[in-house]
């Protein structure tokens, strides 16, 4: 019988012989706070009605989907207003996807991409799985983007594609639409602007800048505040020329049948699946100072999540979180952890968790 094969038997791409899949941690604790998922599940209406779209669309499925998305496509426009039309659209399985569809279009071999870090850590992964050179502008101490060395890193690489989360994954910090502008006014290519936490935050979104720059594409996701992250549904507002390009490098039929038929039933109640929202940013909030009361330090944030700490052992801390059951992230900058906003009850126990490692800390139990 012959061996299973390691990757060192396989001809794998030398980039990625050392890469893990990307992923966060799923446990099976009381409290998941790492992965910013919205906490409250769709309300009845919601689910009744998905259901009946998920039975209607079932008697068709020996037919392939519309591969245009049309109809989803017509909803995703009249839910963000803004003037957008259908055809300044388009849809995929979470903004993962729209982001290597941007890359594969826009990117690739001899071609990059600027980001400014830290950001989210599946950037680079989208550059490396396209080919498609990856280059970091450090964010200043307060993680914002400075117009000065944004600029400065745009006139000294020309990047092909130049993309801004906004808020900022994982720090929550905003991008000030001056320097939004400044950066579409410089660069030579594609602007991404993922706006993928845009309503949790009281931020202008950069749709309204669309009709001025047509290499602008902002990309949103129903994952965070639509509470749809089981859904899987990304989109992209754009000119229609950039739509048509990510059209030609979509695969066939990327959307399911079942995936449009449930996200065009989710639009239609957008009023009811956003209605957590103001609650989640005022949970936030009191979350923030409750976590500056113990003396700990909390980043500034317009998203569902924040930023806290220092501590010396980050990886120790979560462990210790863990144990009291609150699971949280460990990523972004060094010694720091993130959480997002749960429901009433599970922040309470959050709060206890952390109150209890840093009561540790003060006795020299914790490595904070």
């Amino acid at each position: 019988m012959t061996a299973s094969p390691t990757w060192d038997d396989l001809p794998l791409r030398p980039e990625l012989r050392h890469a893990e899949p990307y992923g966060a941690p799923h446990l099976d604790v009381p409290v998941c706070l790492n992965v910013n998922e919205n906490p409250y599940a769709p309300p009845p209406e919601v689910q009744a009605a998905i259901v009946e779209a998920v039975a209607e669309v079932a008697t068709r499925l020996n037919r392939y989907p519309d591969r245009e998305a049309v109809e989803l496509r017509r909803q995703l426009a009249r839910y963000l207003g803004c003037g957008l039309e259908m055809d300044q659209m388009w849809a995929a399985n979470g903004s993962n996807e729209i982001m290597i569809q941007i890359l594969t279009a826009f990117g690739g071999p001899g071609r990059s991409v600027l980001t400014f870090s830290p950001s989210y850590s599946m950037y680079p992964e989208y550059a490396r799985d396209t080919h498609t050179d990856y280059i970091e502008v450090a964010r200043n101490s307060d993680y914002q983007i400075t117009a000065i060395s944004a600029l400065a890193a745009i006139e000294q690489h020309r990047p092909d594609v130049v993309v801004i989360a906004n808020p900022n994954n994982p720090t929550g910090t905003v991008t000030d639409a001056d320097i939004i502008k400044q950066i579409l006014a410089e660069a030579p290519g594609m602007v991404v602007v993922d706006e993928a936490y845009q309503e949790f935050s009281c931020l202008d979104s950069s749709l309204t800048q669309l009709p001025r720059h047509p290499r602008l594409i902002v990309t949103r996701t129903m994952s965070k505040a639509f509470a749809f992250a089981g859904g899987r549904l990304g989109y992209a507002a754009a000119a229609p020329a950039v739509i048509d390009a990510l059209r030609v490098v979509r695969l066939p039929y990327h959307l399911s049948s079942v995936t449009q038929a449930v996200a065009v039933a989710a639009l239609n109640h957008a009023d009811l699946m956003l209605a957590q929202v103001e609650h989640l940013c005022q949970v936030r909030d009191v979350a923030i100072e409750r976590l500056r009361g113990l003396g700990l330090t909390v980043v500034d944030t317009q998203a569902n999540f924040f930023l806290f700490g220092p501590f010396h052992d980050r990886d120790a801390v979560w462990a210790q979180l863990v144990d009291q059951g609150v699971l949280v992230r460990a990523t972004g900058p060094d010694h720091y952890l993130r959480a997002c906003v749960g429901t009433d009850d599970e922040m309470e126990l959050f709060h206890r968790a952390v109150a209890t490692v840093v009561a540790s800390s003060t006795k020299g139990g914790s490595p904070q």
